[in-house]
């Protein structure tokens, strides 16, 4: 799942923990919560579900601004409706 690392980083410096600190209590490890920060790697769902839990947010709030062309979650949700005229993967 995509992750916005630096987000994170900034949201657990603002909380005053420190990675090791936090990565032990996400049940993850310093040095792949160090990764994660600086977006070299993304974390499993259920990982980075647990990251927001200790960051007491949404996973949303960790993830990247969607303009709906990189996963098609926006576009397919607004495609539907004109697929009849087949116009699929032609969208603006």
């Amino acid at each position: 799942m995509k992750a916005d690392g630096p987000r994170i980083r900034q949201r657990r410096e603002t909380s005053g923990r420190g990675l090791r600190n936090f990565a032990a209590a996400a049940g993850i490890s310093a040095s792949h919560l160090s990764r994660i920060e600086r977006g070299e790697t993304d974390p499993q769902p259920e990982a980075l579900a647990r990251i927001a839990t200790h960051l007491g947010c949404d996973i949303g709030d960790l993830t990247p601004e969607t303009n709906g062309d990189d996963d098609g979650h926006l576009d397919h949700a607004r495609s539907r409706p004109d697929d009849d005229e087949g116009s699929r993967g032609a969208h603006p």
